[in-house]
């Protein structure tokens, strides 16, 4: 009798929105942990300051490979719906975690991270289009789109020490294999919920050609930039100037991403870009650790702003448009994150080098506050999409 009941209640639940919300909200939150699981432990085995160009290059190969891939998932979710894609997504992501697990060689982790892009790309994008989707309701969005990106931070706030701890006490292999076990358990929990998608809706307007998208993928580019940048070089920088012992090299990310819920979007983007140039012009000036946590606190909690706001945006820019099809919008902002990751640690490395730590900080943070004013371009979407229409 407790099989039926359980089959009838899978069976109700079935494409519910809440469970949706589940599905995405631990697959984005395992793709942030392997992440910077994958970054402590890459600090204990080829953290040299030498090093800094091979590590920054390893660390944005995740972000290159999703950059080139993103282009063709987006219109792959338009003609086959988001559950094959975000399925796709899940067994690339569980081969490329059991890889890292008995990976020893730079080529063979470089190939791992890489592999982890493609699957992280299939699961952001197909994710975050089937969130859109389940929500119509554009204020119930934003509060899943906050929850869902909650899971991404609180991948990154927890991926690192996770990865420390178990590396430093059990083994390298520990918290590759864990987190293996979690994407089964994800897997698992798709194959009973998602029903394959029927629809086949078509092609969607070009969504990057709309007025508003710009700016809002802009935006969420330099915001994560400036995260992206501190990943591999602040640890190397605690290690120079404040003679840090390893462990407290990944609590400095700790305060970082928070998810944040808000209303005004346009608003609270450009208060976020605000917060994150600040907040990046107040690293260098810290001493110890403690002198981190107010810098990387107000870090987190504006990237939480940023994203969850532009996120958001995206998707009521696609219901203006007439054409409910997200796929393509969501591909579009995860190539903007994309290139913040990519850019950010490819010659974070390089510049660190060439100009110092505290001069890359004060750059990215400059960027940031000028960049800011343009989020009031987002205020009043719907009229500047009606004067496109018009005008086409």
């Amino acid at each position: 009798g407790s099989v039926a009941a359980d089959m009838a209640w899978l069976h109700q639940s079935r494409g519910s929105p809440r469970l949706v919300l589940v599905v995405v909200c631990v697959a984005l939150l395992l793709d942030n942990m392997l992440l910077t699981v994958e970054s402590s432990c890459l600090q204990d085995s080829v953290f040299l300051e030498k090093e800094n160009v091979r590590v920054g290059l390893l660390f944005a190969s995740k972000a290159l490979v999703q950059l080139l891939v993103n282009p063709f998932v987006g219109p792959l979710t338009n003609r086959v719906g988001y559950h094959i894609p975000m399925f796709a997504g899940f067994i690339i992501m569980f081969v490329s975690t059991i890889m890292f697990a008995f990976s020893g060689t730079y080529a063979l982790l470089f190939f791992a991270r890489s592999l982890q892009g493609i699957g992280s790309s299939f699961s952001s994008v197909a994710g975050l289009g089937m969130l859109a989707s389940v929500y119509t309701d554009d204020e119930e969005r934003g509060v899943a789109m906050g929850v869902a990106l909650g899971g991404l931070a609180m991948g990154v706030l927890i991926g690192a020490p996770f990865g420390s701890v178990m590396y430093d006490f059990v083994g390298k292999s520990a918290p590759f294999l864990i987190l293996a076990f979690l994407a089964m358990f994800d897997g698992a929990l798709q194959l009973c919920i998602l029903q394959p998608s029927k629809i086949s809706p078509g092609w969607m307007v070009p969504t990057s050609q709309s007025p508003s998208v710009r700016p809002s993928a802009g935006s969420l580019c330099f915001a994560n930039m400036g995260v992206a940048i501190l990943e591999p070089t602040l640890p190397i920088w605690m290690m120079q100037t404040m003679c840090s012992p390893k462990w407290q090299l990944d609590l400095d990310l700790l305060v970082e991403p928070e998810g944040c819920l808000c209303f005004c979007r346009w608003l609270c983007s450009m208060l976020g870009m605000f917060i994150v140039g600040i907040s990046l012009l107040c690293v260098p000036f810290a001493t110890n650790i403690y002198g981190l946590i107010g810098p990387n606190g107000g870090l987190g909690f504006a990237i939480g702003m940023v994203d969850s706001s532009m996120m958001a945006i995206m998707g009521y820019l696609v219901d203006i448009r007439h054409a409910s099809v997200y796929g393509s919008v969501y591909a579009i902002a995860d190539v903007a994150l994309c290139m913040g990751f990519a850019i950010g640690p490819s010659t974070g490395g390089a510049l660190v080098q060439a100009v110092g730590f505290p001069c890359l900080m004060v750059f990215i943070g400059v960027i940031n506050i000028l960049y800011a004013p343009l989020c009031f371009l987002l205020r009043n979407p719907t009229v500047r999409e009606e004067k496109m229409e018009t005008e086409e």
